[in-house]
């Protein structure tokens, strides 16, 4: 994943940009690409500290059934890495569920943080990034 993606990410978690955006640029990526991409969006959640009372409200957010596979795994197993690494292990067909399911899930607790952390001087993910300059800023920087 790089910047430009992660940046996106936070955006969306600070309601700036809508799923549809994240959904179809990780569509457009094959399945390793895929599995790439959710191995970087569990680090993002691990950093973003969901709870797991977040996971009710992620899977309804997500308008997925909850009797599919990643939703199932997520209320039995909670949001510990390891077991978000098994539900981003599952088959190539629940890839696309899981990516709905996790960027759900990594919005509630990111958006908790950024209430907390905003404009960190150390956490650029926590800046305003509404805001143009503020982006091109953190690109480079970063670059």
């Amino acid at each position: 994943m790089n910047l430009e993606q992660e940046i996106i990410i936070n955006q969306y978690g600070q309601n700036l940009v809508h799923i549809e955006v994240l959904v179809n640029n990780y569509k457009m990526l094959d399945n390793d690409g895929k599995r790439i991409y959710l191995h970087h969006l569990v680090s993002l959640i691990i950093q973003s500290m969901p709870e797991n009372s977040d996971i009710s409200q992620a899977i309804e957010n997500s308008h997925l059934k909850t009797t599919f596979t990643p939703c199932v795994l997520l209320k039995k197993g909670g949001t510990k890495y390891h077991n978000l690494k098994k539900i981003i292990d599952l088959p190539d067909d629940e890839l696309d569920k899981t990516l709905v399911l996790l960027l759900n899930l990594f919005k509630l607790g990111y958006y908790r943080r950024f209430q907390n952390e905003k404009n960190n001087p150390n956490k650029w993910w926590y800046w305003d990034l509404s805001d143009k300059k503020i982006v091109d800023h953190i690109i480079n920087i970063k670059h």
